[in-house]
Parts: C-alpha cells; structure tokens; sequence
C-alpha cells in the first residue's frame, strides 16, 4: 500500500508540476492579458460603471439583492456574488498570502497584483459566457458554467462538436474531484487544526458540528446555500477587513517601506532571504502568480457555475459582478494580509528574508498577535472557521453541478450526502497527498475552461460592445442575451413575466 502511494505521489508530482508550472501560468495570465486587449481595457475604462453597476447598487436598488417567487430556483445578483465569494475567500487569502511571502518575497505580492489585474477580465469573460450559453434543468435552476460553453459554443464549431463533448466532459469531473479535496477536506482539516490549536476542540468534535451544520445548508440546495452565504459573506470579510485595518493603522508608519519592498522585490533589485537576484525574481513572479491564482479563481472555471444562476438577463452585467469578485478577493483582503504581515516585523524588508519559523497561517496568527495579543491568534482561527466553513458551501455548489452534467439532476443529492459525510474524514486526517491530489485536479479544471474562453474570445467581444453601445453610448440596437433562443424570448419579456 505504501509502494502504491508513493508512486501516486510521484506521478502527482509530474503533473502539478506542469499543471501549475511556469507555461500553465503564463497561459492563464496570457487569456486575461487577451481579454483586457479585445475588450478595450474594459476593467480600467469603464471601472466607474462596474463599479456603479456591483457593490454600488447593492444599497440602492432591490434588483439586484431580491430574487423573484420562492417557487422559483433562481437566486439574487447579490447571492450569487456571496456565493462565488463563500468558494473563492478561503484560506488562500491568509494561509496562501503567507507562503507567497516566504517563498517568493513581499515581490510576490506585487505580481499577485498582476495576476487579478488581467483575471478580473479572465472572471468576467467566464461569467458572460455562463449567462450566454446556460439553459434550465428539469428543476427549473439554471445550469451554466464551463461545461455548457464547451459544449454549446465550442462544440457549435465547425469540426468541434465532439471535442466540446469531451473537453465538457473532462471539466466536470476534474470539477467534482477537486470538490471533495480543496473544497472540502482540506478546508474543514484547516479549520480542524486551527480550532485545536487557539481552543483546544478535538478534530473529531470540529468534524461532527461542521458536518451537521453543513448538511443542513447543502442538503437544501442553492438557495439554502445563498441564503446563508449572503449574510454568512459580508459579516467574515468586514470583520477581516476591520481587523487587518487595525494593523495598518497600527503600523501606518511603515507603509512606505512596505511598498518599497513589494516593488523592489517584484523587479530584483534586491534578493529574496540573501538568494541570487535573478533567482529571486523568478520565485518572486511565480509564487505571486500561483498564490494570486488559488486566491481568485480567475481561469479555473469554478465560479461562473454559481454566477450563471443569477437572476439577471445581460450576460455583461454578471460579468461584471466577476470582476468586482477578484477585486475584492485579492486587491483587497490579500493584500491586507500582506500588508499585516510585512509591517509586524516578521520580514527583514532589506532582504526579504522571514525572521519567524512560522509558517502559513501560523505566520499570519504572529503578525496579528503583534498587536492584539494572545487573541490575535485566536481572531485568525475564528477568520479560517469562517473562510473555510463558507468555501466548503461554495464549492458544494460547484461539485453539484459538476456531478449534476455527468449524472443528471436527480444524482445530486447522492453527492451532496457523501460530501457532507466527507466534512468528518476531513477534520480526522492527514491531508498531504489529498491536498496534492486536489491541487492537480483544480488546475486542471482551467486547461479545458482556459481553451473555451479563448476559442470563444470573439463572443465575448461581440456581447460586450453591444452592452456597451446600448448601455452606454445609448445606440438602438438588438441585445444579446442568450444563444438559446427559447430563453432570449423569455428575457425579453416584461418584467412581471420574465422568469429570471
């Protein structure tokens, strides 16, 4: 047995090794890079009206917060952000803002920067391809994501219906995979080590409580999930957010000396811990990229599966609801994060060199401590309770849908109970090689979504100029709602009939 795991370990290693190396990255960044290109910048150039058109109506216009009938499948604008957000603010804004430091230098994070810049238009084109091309199941939600793009837009090509199938097909099931490692094992066994840690709960204790409070969200169903998420959400990231900002307040004076130290270890001017200057640049570029990536998603393909279940109708209105969802994930928290970690005196900022033997989230617990004490530690278990717990939902979600395309709809619930079962080995076990394992199915969920985006870069293009001459340079002209016609004539029905 051991043999045998040593040799899937091995393997493993391989395709992590290609799956996350220095070509996948530059593909990911490249699509984002393309996307920013074909739409104009639309990130920068029209970052008043997304702005305006997201977190700006929240407050405003009920629209955007308010789903429709109870009856009805469908969940809120607002949800499906929460929801999207619950997966993707884990543990990598705190555990993986760390290693990106200790392995890359603060230059990390300089490129974890570059890697949301262009993945919010990677993010956005995700989501307006889910809107585009998702359909109703027998149950009335709206199924969209990676899968239905490959299948219905690449496969809609000449020569191409059979490798949207297949690529269709693979996304899934390295999908559902990646659910029970990532989003789900190994959060709860975060939480688990944490929470025995600051309070002293036995991991099968932690395993138990999350499973049953788990099972009574996921059993339920997406609007169970996004019910809890939209309250669940914004209370754990102001919280965070309130907290990391004490430290910055506290800490304000080294602010400058902290960016200095970002930039100049982003571009080698000096090296990372005393290393060779080109050797530091290089761990500088790909930590940053990796750990910005794991961070927000951007690329994998996970994300527009919740977000293709809003009620919305314009397909560029939930993309831009992705771009806020990176924004908010790395340009704010992880960099708070960074930001508490590099100014608590735990990094020499000459070198770059970590002066603490902790690590990970560890790492994170010290920086806080600096200021708030022994309850420090305890603020940043309570944060990975939080992130993790709401992540495990999010990707419950994912790997529903996932399953839901292989299987049909009536399987998911057979896989909701066998991934709450999932929350107790998690909490119990060592987690090494499963983590690997997810890992490498995770990644491997962006090759066939990364090959959708950019076979149909052209669509995107097309549905976003019309929503910007309609919307913005107010032309008169057709939108573009949905490739199905069956639910084209459905949005454009009044608002007392549109059913979404």
């Amino acid at each position: 047995m051991e043999s045998f795991l040593n040799l899937v370990e091995k393997v493993n290693g391989s395709i992590n090794n290609f799956v996350w190396g220095i070509p996948m990255l530059i593909l990911l960044v490249g699509t984002g890079i393309l996307m920013t290109i074909l739409t104009r910048g639309f990130q920068v150039s029209h970052f008043k009206h997304w702005w305006k058109n997201t977190i700006g109506r929240v407050f405003s216009d009920k629209e955007v917060t308010q789903h429709t009938a109870k009856e009805d499948k469908q969940i809120s604008q607002f949800q499906s952000l929460c929801t999207a957000l619950a997966a993707t603010i884990g543990t990598g804004n705190i555990a993986g803002v760390a290693a990106a430091i200790v392995s890359g230098g603060p230059g990390a994070i300089f490129w974890m920067w570059i890697v949301a810049f262009f993945g919010m238009m990677t993010n956005f084109s995700e989501n307006v391809l889910g809107i585009y091309y998702r359909r109703k199941n027998t149950e009335g939600e709206w199924c969209g994501g990676a899968m239905y793009y490959l299948r219905d837009g690449l496969g809609a090509k000449k020569g191409c219906k059979t490798l949207g199938a297949v690529l269709a097909t693979l996304f899934s099931f390295f999908c559902v995979l990646a659910s029970f490692g990532i989003g789900n094992m190994s959060q709860i066994n975060s939480i688990a080590v944490n929470m025995q840690s600051a309070f002293h709960i036995e991991p099968l204790v932690t395993g138990v409580i999350l499973m049953v409070l788990a099972g009574l969200v996921i059993v339920g169903g997406l609007k169970r999930i996004a019910s809890v998420t939209e309250k669940l959400v914004p209370f754990m990231a102001i919280a965070y957010i309130i907290g990391a900002l004490v430290i910055v307040i506290a800490n304000i004076g080294q602010a400058g000396a902290v960016f200095a130290a970002i930039f100049k270890g982003a571009f080698g001017m000096k090296a990372v811990g005393g290393g060779i200057v080109g050797s530091g640049v290089a761990l500088a570029v790909q930590w940053g990229m990796k750990r910005g990536v794991f961070s927000n998603e951007a690329g994998l393909g996970s994300s527009v599966m919740v977000h293709s279940c809003s009620n919305v109708k314009e397909p560029v209105v939930q993309g831009m609801w992705g771009v806020f969802e990176v924004f908010a994930d790395t340009i704010i928290v992880c960099t708070l994060t960074a930001f508490a970690i590099l100014s608590s005196g735990l990094v020499n900022l000459e070198t770059g060199e970590v002066l603490s033997s902790a690590e990970k989230t560890a790492l994170v617990s010290e920086a806080f401590g600096t200021v708030f004490g022994k309850f420090g530690g305890m603020f940043i278990a309570i944060a990975i309770l939080l992130f993790a717990f709401s992540t495990v939902l999010g990707w419950s979600q994912y790997g529903s849908k996932g399953f839901e395309y292989l299987f049909g709809t009536k399987a998911m619930k057979g896989y909701q109970v066998v991934f709450v079962i999932f929350i107790v080995i998690g909490a119990t076990m060592n987690l090494t090689l499963a983590w690997d394992l997810s890992d490498t199915f995770n990644g491997l969920m962006a090759i066939p979504n990364l090959i959708g985006v950019l076979t149909l870069s052209g669509t995107v293009m097309a549905i976003t100029k019309n929503y910007i001459d309609r919307k913005i340079r107010n032309k008169d002209i057709e939108p573009m709602y949905s490739v199905f016609p069956d639910i084209q004539k459905d949005q454009e029905k009044s608002d007392d009939e549109c059913i979404i």
